[in-house]
């Protein structure tokens, strides 16, 4: 395969030209020419669901350990015996805590066997009645999969995309510091608003109150003081004039604020709300950059695809009911992400565009892979993720180890030359222990791409959830109804 040399050395190309940039890895690294076809990313991050309980049956993946079709692991259930993973019908799952301790619990030293105490211990936080977790009798949800008879359409982005089996959380944490990675590589504590100033934290970054107050505060007054310091990557985007857009769904914050209890009351969100689903509000170097108005609400993504003005690099997050967090309805959520990817499959755009879409943490749900260490704060928990563009391998399953970090390497490689989140390379340096897109044990998600083949047509896929789907859970009452529901794709096109 043709390729682009990049290295070290001072130099600093413009995006998408050959030659040796700075914040490249160390030695040489080689740059698929074919990468610059795309020229559009966007990544489509969903909530807390593991891979074996979207993907454990699907054929030719690394799934849920099977002998004639019967699970060959049991976990151990405090209640008596062990429970094995069986197929959940259900619309609405409870899933269990996922912060940091609950990670290294459910992986239990590889033994990858403590999701039901953990889920059983979480349940002693419940408020809510009707909170799925408190639900009593019936096996453990975390131990539920779905096949293609819940989630059709992803199954089917899967058979004609790729399907990436080896996706972990970039870190053993819940959906902040997992967001703060998927933006920079990095979740910090910072004392001041100083680079320098900032520490390494996976649990909070400071403290679920400290946060909850800062989220507040600029609710209230459209002023913070909690800076999150370190360098994010539109710090690089905006150098290299490489545009970039963070869309939020308007409604409620998909997460709690504390993931090691299962409920907590509803939070309104919108584009100015900086919060564990949009962190980057809070980043010193977006509003220094005066960059602030790049996060927009889900209805320009529309209006950008619709009119073939797509930025080069967006990020889409969802409101609550669409976003697959337990209690929200896996058809809805998947309803949403079906319009998203409609949307960019219709676009004068579609031709140069990658979709990569995956969801932020495991959410207390069962999977066998122990994940593989990358350094003190990482790797998490397998999630599913899967690679949607014209240049995708068809029916391809991609057995790298990958991260969100690989997502990050690959916006580098095409838009920026190969420069990295490097402290000593990228003009702003912070005490990160690691440049996480360099790590040798992470794929390359160029992999998944065939750059030599023809432009495939669109997958215009049915976004209406099926009929018999509940109604939304009342923790969700007073949302629209869901992104994309009322948007069925015409009949004569649907596949």
């Amino acid at each position: 395969m043709a390729a682009v040399l990049a290295s070290c050395s001072p130099s600093r190309p413009a995006p998408g030209r050959a030659g040796r940039v700075m914040g490249g890895p160390a030695g040489t690294y080689l740059i698929p020419a074919g990468i610059h076809k795309i020229k559009h990313v966007i990544i489509v991050m969903q909530e807390n669901r593991s891979f074996d309980s979207y993907f454990g049956t699907y054929p030719g993946a690394d799934g849920i350990p099977m002998r004639n079709g019967v699970p060959t692991v049991c976990v151990p259930n405090p209640a008596g015996g062990c429970t094995r993973p069986y197929h959940d019908k259900a619309d609405v799952n409870g899933g269990g805590p996922h912060g940091v301790p609950n990670a290294v619990a459910d992986v239990a030293g590889g033994r990858m066997d403590g999701f039901i105490r953990q889920r059983d211990a979480a349940k002693t936080s419940c408020r809510i009645i009707t909170d799925p977790a408190c639900s009593g009798g019936g096996p453990p949800d975390v131990m539920g999969y779905h096949t293609a008879a819940e989630i059709p359409n992803y199954w089917k982005y899967a058979r004609d995309f790729v399907l990436d089996d080896h996706m972990f959380e970039a870190v053993k944490s819940w959906s902040l510091p997992d967001h703060l990675y998927l933006v920079s590589g990095w979740s910090a504590r910072c004392r001041t608003r100083l680079p320098m100033s900032c520490r390494n934290d996976i649990v909070g970054p400071y403290g679920v109150s400290q946060f909850g107050q800062a989220v507040q505060r600029q609710l209230a007054t459209g002023q913070t003081s909690t800076d999150l310091a370190w360098t994010d990557i539109t710090w690089l985007l905006h150098a290299h004039h490489v545009s970039w857009a963070y869309y939020v769904q308007t409604g409620i914050q998909p997460d709690c604020a504390n993931d090691s209890a299962l409920t907590c009351a509803a939070v309104r969100q919108n584009i100015r709300t900086p919060g564990i689903w949009n962190p980057l509000p809070l980043f010193g170097d977006v509003r220094h950059d005066h960059q602030l108005g790049n996060i927009k609400p889900l209805t320009a993504y529309l209006r950008a695809a619709r009119t073939g003005k797509l930025p080069s690099v967006s990020w889409i997050t969802p409101a609550g009911a669409d976003s697959e967090h337990p209690p929200a309805s896996v058809h809805l959520g998947q309803a949403h992400v079906t319009a998203v990817i409609n949307a960019a499959m219709e676009s004068p755009d579609w031709k140069s565009t990658a979709i990569f879409l995956s969801w932020d943490d495991w959410g207390g749900f069962y999977d066998h892979v122990v994940p593989p260490m990358a350094d003190r704060n990482g790797y998490g928990l397998r999630v599913p993720a899967m690679v949607i563009s014209p240049y995708a391998r068809r029916g391809f399953i991609d057995h790298q180890t990958l991260s969100s970090d690989a997502y990050l390497k690959f916006i580098e490689d095409d838009f920026l030359g190969g420069a990295r989140l490097d402290p000593r390379t990228d003009g702003r340096p912070d005490p990160r222990p690691d440049v996480r897109e360099n790590q040798p044990l992470l794929g390359n998600l160029t992999a998944d791409f065939n750059f030599s083949q023809a432009p495939r047509a669109p997958l215009l896929l049915p976004t209406n959830p099926p009929a018999d789907s509940p109604s939304v859970p009342a923790i969700f009452t007073g949302e629209p109804a869901c992104w994309g529901c009322t948007a069925p794709v015409p009949i004569g096109r649907r596949r």
